[in-house]
């Protein structure tokens, strides 16, 4: 395989990207079992915005997981992604609604993070297109945390 990127920079940008898939993956089992589960005042809000939420993390699993066979490398999957990520399963199977909104905002907060180390190995490779779905993945997360944050404001 040639496409200007030595074997080792792709090796590290697919394990770079792996983690940013298993963080993502464990992100958005979490957000669709809280939308199961809220209950509560907000419930229809939270309801609606945990639908956008895990629809467009479920969207990105591909994103991220095509990038990386196109580096030539197997994407994980199954036991293999709970080992790479950074993130924890959910607290518990019924937190109360504002936990889970706190939940969500580390959980993007930790997924932007995953993102933004391996953009360094990115970067130095002069991989554009590993660069352009990182930064679109960083704001995103941001983004959704900034949001779900603001619903803690008090």
């Amino acid at each position: 395989m040639d496409i200007g990127i030595s074997d080792q920079q792709r090796q590290q940008i697919a394990e770079g990207l792996s983690k940013v898939l298993a963080d993502t993956y464990v992100l958005y089992s979490k957000t669709h079992g809280f939308h199961w589960n809220v209950t509560g005042p907000m419930f229809n809000t939270l309801h609606l915005m945990f639908m956008d939420q895990y629809t467009e993390l479920w969207n990105a699993l591909d994103e991220v997981a095509e990038r990386i066979r196109a580096l030539g490398h197997p994407a994980p999957f199954g036991r293999r992604l709970q080992e790479l990520a950074s993130l924890q399963d959910a607290s518990s199977l019924k937190p109360a609604a504002l936990e889970m909104v706190q939940e969500l905002v580390d959980g993007h907060e930790a997924v932007a993070r995953t993102a933004r180390q391996v953009f360094a190995v990115v970067d130095e490779a002069n991989d554009q297109p590993s660069a352009d779905l990182l930064t679109q993945r960083m704001q995103i997360h941001e983004k959704t945390a900034w949001m779900l944050r603001s619903l803690l404001d008090q």
